[in-house]
């Protein structure tokens, strides 16, 4: 038995905020962004969105896609570092305005591999018979964590949501062939939001230092994603018998540019396989990857049979890859 994906849906807040937008904010400019990011705006949740909302959205298109009830869902994982609170869980906050009594809910923090991680998670429960039907999401509002006077930052994250629906198959030629997923804890450092837990307590002395905003190193960051999705893309095409040419779609984190081009060289993927949408929406963390399915799927990309590699890296450093016959 296997995990098949039947419904698929995204949702990006309506305002948007371009490169030139930023230009007031921050000593940068829109050539600039692009050159190094592929960056040219990104959505902006309103005061009055939170990310539960946005999952919400996404999820109603996916359920309807798939044919599924909200209220037959069996599981909600939800890929999260910007819940709308630090407990409950955002599934299960989710699972209150899908109105549904019926399944267990939580999150997962991977930050952008977040939905990577909660498609690894649901897909366990579904092939082993304990789930009819799983709804994963990614959803981010990463622009309330962001510092918008740091200009290495603010120009790279935006705001949204994605989501998967997953039912169980007896088709050996369609469905999640597997998942691969890594941390590497001691690169922590180059990637967090070192405030607001334990660690650094809310309170005067962490706004004062900003430690409730995003630190990046991004040279760091770069050299481990393109290193770690390399390596974790060879690994499960090699666990399954085959090779990048194999390959028909990427579906990938868009996090930058840079990082895919170098990534898909090493692999020898043709660019043009692999669904971009970073010029749109920036760096979205965990709803990346669902939304950028998503899109990718209404635009008739998939066909029965395709083999879609999926990838993404985010703090942790957290990262994984999977295989899906479409």
């Amino acid at each position: 038995m296997r995990s098949l994906v039947v419904g698929t849906g995204s949702y990006v807040p309506e305002k948007v905020v371009t490169n030139l937008d930023l230009e007031k904010l921050v000593q940068t400019s829109d050539e600039w962004i692009v050159e190094r990011t592929g960056i040219r705006e990104r959505h902006i949740a309103a005061d009055s969105e939170a990310t539960s909302d946005l999952a919400l959205k996404a999820s109603h298109k996916a359920l309807k896609m798939a044919g599924v009830r909200p209220e037959d869902v069996d599981l909600i994982v939800v890929g999260t570092v910007t819940p709308d609170m630090p407990f409950p869980s955002a599934a299960a906050v989710l699972q209150s305005l899908l109105h549904n009594k019926k399944a267990f809910a939580f999150d997962v923090s991977a930050a952008c591999a977040g939905s990577l991680y909660a498609l690894s998670v649901a897909d366990r429960f579904v092939t082993s018979g304990v789930c009819r039907a799983a709804l994963v999401v990614g959803a981010e509002i990463l622009t309330r964590i962001t510092d918008w006077t740091d200009r290495n930052t603010c120009i790279l994250f935006g705001d949204g949501a994605g989501a998967m629906v997953l039912v169980p198959t007896n088709d050996s030629n369609r469905g999640l062939l597997s998942t691969h997923l890594h941390t590497d804890g001691s690169y922590w450092p180059i990637l967090n939001m070192p405030g607001g837990g334990s660690r650094h307590p809310i309170g005067q002395k962490l706004i004062d230092e900003k430690l409730h905003h995003v630190k990046m190193n991004g040279r760091e960051v770069y050299k481990v994603a393109v290193r770690a999705l390399e390596e974790c893309s060879r690994e499960a095409l090699a666990a399954n018998g085959l090779k990048p040419q194999d390959v028909t779609w990427v579906i990938a984190h868009q996090a930058n540019k840079r990082i895919l081009d170098s990534t898909l060289e090493r692999l020898g993927i043709p660019a043009e396989k692999c669904w971009m949408n970073l010029a749109k929406y920036g760096n979205t963390s965990s709803a990346s990857l669902p939304m950028t399915l998503d899109e990718a799927n209404r635009a008739g990309w998939f066909k029965p049979g395709d083999l879609i590699l999926m990838m993404a890296i985010g703090g942790g450093m957290a990262w994984g890859s999977a295989l899906l016959r479409w």
